[in-house]
């Protein structure tokens, strides 16, 4: 009996322990549950909106490109783009298979892309596709769980090639602009400037992007919109650029090098007055928009292959000996110097008296002052401003010009030149600078470097009266109704510290020049009064570089022109006639709408 009781006090005692224990399991649990509702409620039920709720993106259109006449250059278009959208689940391996061979896009790609992804954002895999493959995705649903077609802008570079290399391009955002750019909200697929001024203003231009509020079922399909936020257009820009003008600068660059057999060149048009441009043309171009919708191999191997780098931007990039276009800074210099008075004779026997130098086709002129030595680009005449000169003061003078250094146009990557001769040479070769090179440098040999746009930069301030004024291709930046978000007007770098009547004298000498000079024959009959200045400068990998460059009207310019032919022989032949049309075009836009 005393067993017995023994047992039940035994098994009470262990009933009484898990009665406690169960109580106390039963206590914790409403402990945490009571926790969980009142400390952590709001973030577990941002958690489950999260499994149910999706932002869908809806991608904002880019500014508009408009000309100063109000002419469409740059729009968007509507267009279609396949994406991943793991709503639920991760994309399955088969469905990933399937999109790339309906895509042509590797497995290895889609996957990379997947796994970069960091948001709930679409993945893009595809854009701008064709009508058939959005039809097939849309008839075998079942066979693309997670794939959606997206209706996003597309760029349309209405004038093609035409502008290229100022309008620039976009595409999407590599891994490296990703990474420095994530601060500043750029996702992974997002679309980019990459060149021009889409690049130089693409924060501006590129807008907000709006989205939609999904909620989802568990299978991922959406049930209902929560809400909606509209995207932000970007910024419009109204450029500098006279369409019109721009068009004919192409069209004349294009036939001459068709007529005389070349295949690079340059053309930049500018009012000295203000800076602005009004037509920048280089050779050879590439299509805008096969880079907006993502560019196939074959697209790129073509441009890439070509020898003549056509996604360079000779106008701010190409840098050439100036040749005899030069003799405007070494004609300004000495008069300036007062080294040599307007009417000095000196005697041109074919070469110079103390370095047998002469001029391109051995021909002596004889004697010449200022004016016709500039008119008729005698070289053995500026080989002695070269050595009366000096090498410090002619660079001091380019340098005055501006040369030497960057412009500062909105454009990326120019290149700045050379005006600092005399230490280029010693920091490349650790030699001295001879006479002989003073000479060169004097008619825009050896080392000296401008690019096209520097060298319309100082016919310009030649044509200004001696101002030199900042190029910039916007006007205006304005919302998309119109509302000016920021003006940018002529901004004055400096002033030729030389006296005016030394400015007119060289005025005076690039107008003989059009009249009885090196380019008499091309404008004979020409009915407009112009100043300009035929160059042509020695290429050691090819034929001669031919350069024109000029301004209009003569009285009171509006328009600087400057044009450079690679491998185009005499800049007579070759530049001069691409000047003319330009010209020609430009005075029958002014005839129409008055100076630029």
């Amino acid at each position: 009996m005393l067993e017995v009781t023994k047992k039940d006090d035994e098994y009470a005692g262990r009933l009484t322990f898990l009665g406690v224990l169960f109580f106390m399991v039963i206590l914790i649990l409403i402990a945490r549950v009571a926790y969980l509702q009142l400390y952590d409620g709001e973030y577990y039920a941002g958690l489950a909106d999260g499994n149910r709720i999706r932002i869908i993106p809806t991608i904002a259109p880019r500014g508009t490109f408009f000309d100063r006449n109000g002419q469409l250059l740059v729009t968007n278009r509507p267009g279609f783009t396949v994406s991943l959208l793991p709503l639920t689940e991760p994309i399955s391996p088969e469905v990933i298979e399937r999109v790339s061979r309906l895509l042509n896009v590797p497995v290895e790609e889609i996957q990379r892309r997947i796994d970069i992804h960091y948001s709930f954002d679409p993945i893009k895999i595809k854009q701008d596709v064709t009508a058939d493959i959005i039809s097939i995705i849309e008839e075998q649903k079942n066979d693309y769980r997670g794939v959606i077609i997206e209706v996003q802008p597309v760029r349309n570079y209405i004038l093609k090639q035409e502008g290229a290399h100022t309008f620039g391009y976009v595409s999407e955002i590599s891994d490296a602009e990703l990474e420095t750019k994530k601060s500043q909200g750029y996702k992974s697929g997002d679309i980019v400037g990459k060149f021009g001024l889409e690049r130089v203003y693409d924060k501006e231009i590129r807008g907000i992007n709006g989205g939609e509020q999904v909620e989802v079922d568990v299978a991922g399909k959406p049930v209902q919109i929560l809400g909606k936020k509209e995207p932000t257009p970007g910024y419009d820009l109204i450029l500098t650029i006279d369409r019109d003008l721009q068009v004919a600068t192409e069209k004349a660059v294009d036939e001459i090098l068709t007529e005389i057999g070349a295949n690079a060149a340059a053309a930049v048009v500018l009012n000295p007055q203000n800076g602005e441009i009004l037509a920048m043309v280089s050779r050879p171009a590439f299509d805008p928009n096969l880079f907006a919708h993502g560019i196939s191999v074959k697209d790129w191997n073509v441009i890439n292959n070509n020898p003549y780098h056509p996604m360079d931007n000779k106008t701010i990039t190409g840098e050439y000996p100036p040749g005899s276009t030069f003799k405007i800074v070494t004609g300004t210099a000495a008069l300036a110097a007062g080294v040599v008075t307007p009417d000095e004779q000196i005697f041109d026997s074919g070469t110079h008296w103390l370095v047998p130098k002469g001029n391109a086709s051995g021909e002596a002129l004889g004697w010449l002052n200022f004016h016709e030595a500039l008119a008729h680009s005698d070289n053995v005449y500026f080989y002695e401003m070269g050595n009366r000169l000096g090498a410090d003061r002619l660079e001091s003078y380019a340098q005055m010009f501006g040369l030497g250094k960057e412009t500062g146009i909105d454009l990326p990557y120019e290149s700045p030149g050379i005006a600092d001769w005399k230490e280029y040479k010693m920091e490349v070769y650790g030699d001295e600078f001879y006479l002989s090179e003073i000479m060169d440098a004097a008619i825009g040999q050896g080392f000296n470097l401008v690019t096209p746009l520097q060298a319309a930069m100082v016919t310009g301030e030649i044509a200004a009266n001696g101002k030199r004024f900042k190029p910039h291709l916007v006007r205006r930046m304005v919302t998309q109704d119109g509302d000016l978000v920021r003006d940018f007007p002529p901004e004055l770098l400096s002033e030729l510290q030389v006296e005016p009547y030394i400015i007119k004298l060289v005025q005076d000498g690039l107008r003989e020049v059009t009249v009885t000079g090196t380019a008499a024959s091309s404008f004979r009959g020409f009915p407009y009064p112009i100043a300009g200045k035929t160059g042509t400068a020695e290429n050691s990998q090819g034929r001669d570089h031919g350069w024109f460059v000029a301004y209009a009207p003569f009285e009171n310019p509006c328009v600087s022109v400057a044009v450079i032919v690679e491998q185009g022989g005499f800049g007579s032949q070759s530049a001069v006639p691409i000047g003319r049309k330009i010209l020609e075009a430009a005075f029958e836009i002014m005839n129409k709408r008055g100076p630029f």
